[in-house]
């Protein structure tokens, strides 16, 4: 057997209610997830690195392998809760290529690259790699798993919503 899954046209999510004045709502991610791996490869084979050494509290060989995070979970609650615009899952692409997937034309994200801190392996990966903060961009998540815009009126029930269903969900820029 299988599933169909049905919607009503008016619940679709497909970025076309997104518009100017959206903010752009990220969730962590637990590490690389399962993208940039051939670059991985290639910077703990250009460095020698040791994945035993610790590196905030965990082997190297952790942080790098840990496991992806779902986020089902959190975002169906948030949907049934609140005004959900569009919602980009940051894989291969990264940030850079995954946000403007779901824009539609004629507009763009504006991304605060304060709003978070680099988690660690990325900082590692980035130095060890000498890899260019672009690049970085383009081939990991660097810490973003998640990406959601929503009408700046639903942030605090968005925040509040995400959170309760065991998130951290944090700013990232807006439309």
């Amino acid at each position: 057997g299988f599933c169909v899954g049905v919607v009503e046209k008016a619940d679709i999510i497909d970025g076309s209610n997104v518009k100017a004045g959206n903010l752009l709502l990220a969730l962590p991610s637990s590490g690389p997830h399962s993208n940039g791996y051939s670059l991985i490869r290639k910077i703990i084979e250009v460095s020698k690195a040791e994945l035993n050494k610790e590196l905030d509290g965990s082997p190297i060989s952790e942080l790098l392998m840990a496991p992806t995070r779902i986020y089902v979970e959190a975002l169906l609650s948030l949907i049934k809760g609140s005004k959900v615009n569009a919602m980009a899952h940051i894989t291969g692409g990264g940030i850079t290529e995954n946000i403007p997937r779901v824009l539609p034309k004629g507009t763009k994200a504006v991304i605060d690259l304060n709003s978070w801190a680099l988690p660690p392996v990325f900082k590692w990966l980035q130095a060890n790699g000498n890899v260019a903060a672009r690049e970085m961009f383009r081939t990991f998540n660097c810490g973003v798993g998640m990406v959601i815009a929503i009408p700046a009126e639903c942030k605090d029930e968005a925040l509040t919503l995400l959170r309760n269903a065991g998130e951290e969900p944090f700013i990232i820029g807006n439309i």
